[in-house]
């Protein structure tokens, strides 16, 4: 193998000699099923939809090479503390202005029905409790990966070009649009979607990766030595703890193998589809309107002998989305928004306490409920990995940890109060900072001053960090759109 300037590879021995590998993979068919190959292979390549598919094909067909990954490193490199001591309790003077929560509208909750051309398609599935049926083309079907190679995916992908896939295309674009997708539910979707088509998990990427690049997402499609199928997301944004590539001075993941090990070495191409440049956003501006799969919990903290207590439901099909996530960057999280229900639920509740007080009391009473009424317990115990949970995640799970309740926290005063919140990221723990004129542990975020507010620290007030982190710089701080 002949090392490039770019510390790739050539690759000659696995992907050569295309006809030959098709000649020898043909004897392992019976008769039939060979004539029917290359029946769909001749319809396959006498006219493609789409102009640019012939000139791609053509080059799906040159010489690939091989990339070795770059793994990118967790959010947290060193471990979050197991334990936190707590401080005692000891109330502070009371100032600001008085506090009154403005609650939103209750909008009534309505079972989504599905229109009757919607149900009963060539392929039906649910997606995270909603009833998704498409069309889609026989020939689409009758695609296999074959042979097991660089030949293969060229021949799959010529059966694809020239059938009629914009219709399921279009269908996909439509269910988006009417459940409100964000990139990474639009990949989920595809994803699901190839899988009830292709029992065969290669065939079903194969058609993922050609889907996603008909909707305009800049996505490779890769190949190991042991002919196992992989797609490079290109994204923006980090992803972390996940395989990364470099194309043309963009950054390229494979999502699938996210906090997982044995990475193999890839073989692919340096091309782009042709106007295919979208990545894959993980933000999300507002959330999916999935089917109503809605669970109640009670939480109760105390509070300087008093008893406080909060009642919420939530929508669990939106929670299996949210867990559905990798590690992605912070401002992804602090800036999510909560299903309007489950705050209002949470917001008349704490409005019953912190109505009437001054704002640093109130203030002090949604700290302390973010601090004592979930059990604090580090990623690695509840799941077994590192994981950033979204503010609606923290109330549903049964425990968190630093990040996740500085997440709730932040999104809490902000929708509550609209104060002004930045996430405090240091090397092993997550705290949060408020722009609010008051004496204590402070933090400076460009010109301003911002008082600490720690939702991890028991019985912690604003302006009192654990001592530990007093005096250590901030690795970053995390802004929230406002």
């Amino acid at each position: 193998m002949q090392q490039n300037k770019d510390g790739v590879q050539n690759l000659f021995s696995l992907f050569g000699r295309f006809n030959l590998l098709l000649l020898v993979s043909a004897t392992l068919l019976t008769a039939g099923s060979f004539e029917d190959f290359k029946q769909v292979q001749s319809e396959s390549f006498s006219k493609y939809k789409d102009e640019r598919d012939n000139a791609f094909n053509n080059y799906l067909k040159a010489q690939w090479k091989e990339y070795n990954a770059y793994i990118t490193a967790p959010l947290f490199v060193e471990p979050k503390p197991k334990f936190i001591t707590p401080l005692q309790e000891k109330k502070t003077p009371d100032v600001g202005p008085i506090a009154q929560i403005q609650i939103p509208k209750k909008k009534q909750l309505q079972k989504k029905k599905l229109p009757k051309s919607k149900i009963h398609k060539d392929i039906n599935f649910e997606f995270f409790g909603s009833a998704i049926g498409l069309n889609i083309d026989k020939k689409i079907k009758r695609a296999k990966f074959y042979p097991n190679s660089q030949a293969g995916i060229s021949n799959f992908f010529s059966v694809l070009a020239s059938s009629n896939y914009n219709m399921t295309v279009d269908e996909v674009r439509a269910y988006t649009r009417e459940l409100a997708l964000n990139d990474w539910g639009v990949y989920l979707l595809v994803k699901k979607l190839s899988q009830e088509l292709y029992s065969d998990s290669n065939e079903a990427k194969i058609y993922t990766w050609f889907v996603l690049s008909k909707l305009s997402y800049s996505v490779k499609i890769a190949l190991t030595e042991s002919k196992n199928i992989f797609l490079l997301h290109y994204s923006k944004e980090t992803i972390y703890a996940t395989p990364r590539y470099t194309f043309n001075g963009k950054y390229y993941y494979i999502v699938s193998k996210y906090n997982k090990k044995g990475i193999e070495q890839i073989y692919t191409y340096a091309q782009d589809y042709p106007k295919a440049n979208k990545a894959l956003d993980f933000s999300m501006q507002k959330l999916p309107l999935f089917e109503q799969n809605r669970a109640v919990k009670d939480v109760s903290f105390k509070d300087y002998g008093k008893v406080y207590r909060a009642s919420y439901a939530y929508n669990k099909n939106i929670i299996d989305f949210m867990n559905s996530y990798p590690q992605v960057a912070y401002k992804v999280y602090f800036n999510a928004p909560m299903e309007s229900e489950t705050y209002r639920d949470l917001a008349e509740d704490i409005k019953k306490y912190t109505d009437g007080k001054k704002m640093s009391e109130a203030i002090n009473i949604v700290l302390h409920f973010v601090q004592k009424a979930f059990k604090y317990e580090r990623d690695e115990e509840q799941f077994g990995h590192e994981k950033v949970m979204f503010a609606e995640e923290t109330l549903a799970y049964k425990a968190s940890d630093c990040e996740d309740r500085a997440v709730l926290f932040a999104y809490l005063i902000k929708k509550l109060f609209g104060v002004r919140v930045v996430g405090v990221k240091y090397s092993d723990h997550m705290s949060t900072a408020l722009y609010i004129p008051l004496k204590g542990d402070s933090v400076r975020v460009g010109r301003r001053r911002y008082v600490m507010a720690d939702p991890t620290y028991i019985n912690a007030n604003i302006g009192q960090e654990i001592p530990k982190y007093r005096d250590i710089q901030p690795e970053s701080f995390i802004r929230l759109q406002y």
